[in-house]
């Protein structure tokens, strides 16, 4: 018997169910590594490639290294207009805010950190935790349209106010806040302020030449690169001082203690140079995919929109249909790869908190999809994903 024989035997007969190809519309979760990503990681990992220790400034093999390494800091940095330097990377944008909040709290005199009810569990489970500290938490609900007005952040500021932590662009709705002029507000008071930029990196323009944002927190799989890898903008002037999370060797000028992971940074690096390369054609044609999609969608009776329709990232559109079950949607949807809301809560039974911070009712954010377009996706793919979801109500409704 062959060893594929012996696999194809042993082979779970779940992992069989699962073999048809499915439409995936769920980019907001994950991308696929892009191949000129792979192909500049895949150099950093063999004997014959880039594999030193960038730490190593005793030899070439890690001079080799900690170039590569700088190279990808460049490219990170060059999305947001920032200085290299200003770039320290982590294993990913929940590391980032948690360095972000409790690298700026400890220590503090000040104990007033303003948020808002939308945010990831990344911020608001590290807010909970600084509650615990004795930290006093406002937590801001956005309009119904998704998004958190300035006015409100100005409303909130208080004198013990240390930092204002709100998202750029939202992981279930892909409604954008007004993070240039929250930045504003915040530096006319004194108040540091950060914003989680895992959805909106590459995507969006952010320049902190001209916004006053002190610290940004940056994915790679959210742009085509690995999972494992991000960063944080931590802004040199006015400078922000950040107690690491994790000591041991002094890394990261001190900030993120650790082997740096050469290949996972140049992946980051290059799916950075590409985002910034291709951002405005991709912007256009993920608009345009969106819009079909909704298109398709919005002449099933009872789908509603949640969120803001112009305000958005361009590729994410977040649908409730009247009269059917999420679960029961979303499990019939077997060859449409969408999620019911985040990714790190969608194993909750529980409406979507965003939704219901909306306005949306406990009925019909169980019946909300996420549906995000991306790099890879085609026009036939929304086509027949728009008629799948129009088929599914259908005959949900039917039998309800």
């Amino acid at each position: 018997m062959t060893v594929s024989e012996v696999q194809t035997e042993s082979a779970p007969s779940s992992r069989r169910t699962h073999e048809r190809k499915a439409v995936y519309l769920d980019y907001a979760a994950t991308t696929p590594v892009d191949p000129r990503v792979a192909q500049k990681m895949s150099a950093c990992l063999l004997v014959e490639g880039n594999f030193g220790n960038p730490a190593s400034r005793s030899h070439v093999f890690g001079w080799e290294a900690e170039e590569a390494v700088e190279r990808a800091r460049t490219q990170v940095a060059a999305v947001i207009q920032a200085d290299p330097r200003e770039i320290v990377f982590t294993s990913g944008a929940t590391e980032s805010d948690n360095l972000a909040l409790k690298g700026v709290a400890d220590g503090a005199d000040r104990r007033h950190i303003i948020t808002s009810s939308v945010e990831h569990k990344a911020i608001l489970d590290t807010c909970e935790y600084l509650a615990g500290k004795g930290f006093r938490i406002t937590y801001l609900d956005p309009h119904p349209d998704g998004v958190v007005r300035p006015e409100q952040v100005a409303e909130a500021l208080t004198a013990d106010t240390l930092i204002v932590s709100i998202m750029h662009a939202n992981n279930e709705t892909g409604v954008i806040n007004d993070v240039a002029t929250i930045g504003s507000i915040c530096r006319e008071a004194g108040v540091l302020m950060h914003t989680d930029a895992a959805q909106s990196f590459g995507k969006l323009p952010l320049d902190v030449r001209t916004m006053p944002i002190d610290l940004i927190s940056i994915s790679g799989h959210k742009i085509y690169g690995p999972k494992g890898i991000g960063a944080l903008y931590v802004r040199r002037e006015p400078p922000v001082h950040l107690t690491p999370l994790i000591h041991g060797g002094g890394h990261e000028r001190g900030m993120r203690s650790g082997t740096l992971a050469t290949h996972q940074i140049v992946g980051l690096g290059e799916a950075a140079a590409i985002m910034m390369r291709e951002r405005e054609r991709e912007h256009a044609r993920l608009l345009g995919l969106r819009q079909r999609l909704w298109s398709h969608l919005k002449q099933i009776p009872g789908a509603v929109l949640n969120g803001s329709e112009d305000e958005r990232l361009p590729g994410l559109i977040n649908v409730g249909f009247e009269g059917v079950d999420g679960e029961t949607l979303l499990m019939a949807l077997d060859d449409v790869a969408v999620s019911s809301g985040s990714a790190c809560t969608s194993a909750s039974v529980e409406p979507s908190y965003v939704l219901r911070a909306l306005g949306v009712d406990d009925a019909l954010a169980h019946a909300s999809l996420r549906f995000t377009v991306g790099r890879f996706t085609t026009e036939d793919e929304v086509d027949y994903a728009g008629r799948r979801v129009s088929e599914v109500v259908t005959r949900l409704r039917s039998v309800g």
